[in-house]
């Protein structure tokens, strides 16, 4: 999803109408062991790859994970240009839309942003599949929440009320926002840069 969207492609678009439905079958699946009383686990014949990972941890402020950047760019950035995009990207990503980060940035065709738009919801995958099969995070079943429901309150209500769900929701933004912070500074002074060549031409 993440490499299409550099590309200036709809990545969940794309990938959704292809993947979707083997995931949509395997929370089915979970959804009957809890039906029957039985905890939804490998060992049960459970399943952890679901839609709910995806929309809620892997991609929640939009994909790629770019509240991280917001977040992070609010913390450090000093470039006014890369602020002000930040603030203004920050309520449409507490409700999963990105295209003004991605677009107004530019994450498209932007060599640099390219590394953490990959990296972040990759590591938050693996974080979330770990919580799971350690035990920490309940399998998901067949409730699914909108996608624009907001980060924290879609994990909460994805799995009835897990307070585990939340938790690893919280250590997926600190890990993005992590990962997003040195490249933020870059974005950041190559911006400054940008602006005071223009401000030099402009005399």
């Amino acid at each position: 999803m993440s490499l299409l969207f550099w590309c200036g492609l709809h990545g969940p678009n794309i990938v959704s109408g292809i993947i979707y439905p083997v995931l949509t079958a395997n929370s089915l699946v979970n959804q009957n062991l809890m039906d029957q009383g039985i905890k939804a686990t490998q060992a049960n014949g459970g399943h952890y790859l679901v839609p709910q990972l995806i929309d809620c941890f892997c991609k929640f402020g939009g994909v790629g994970l770019t509240l991280g950047f917001i977040v992070a760019a609010l913390l450090v950035a000093k470039s006014a240009q890369v602020r002000e995009l930040s603030k203004l990207s920050l309520v449409p990503g507490i409700f999963n839309v990105n295209e003004p980060m991605i677009f107004g940035l530019p994450i498209v065709y932007n060599p640099i942003m390219l590394i953490p738009f990959i990296c972040a919801p990759l590591v938050a995958v693996i974080l979330t599949y770990g919580a799971m099969v350690i035990g920490f995070l309940p399998a998901f079943g067949a409730m699914q929440v909108p996608w624009t429901t907001p980060p924290l309150i879609n994990a909460w209500l994805s799995t009835a009320g897990s307070m585990g769900a939340v938790i690893t929701q919280l250590i997926c933004i600190v890990t993005a926002v992590i990962i997003y912070l040195p490249f933020v500074k870059i974005a950041s002074r190559r911006a400054e840069q940008a602006a005071l060549q223009q401000a030099t031409d402009n005399a």
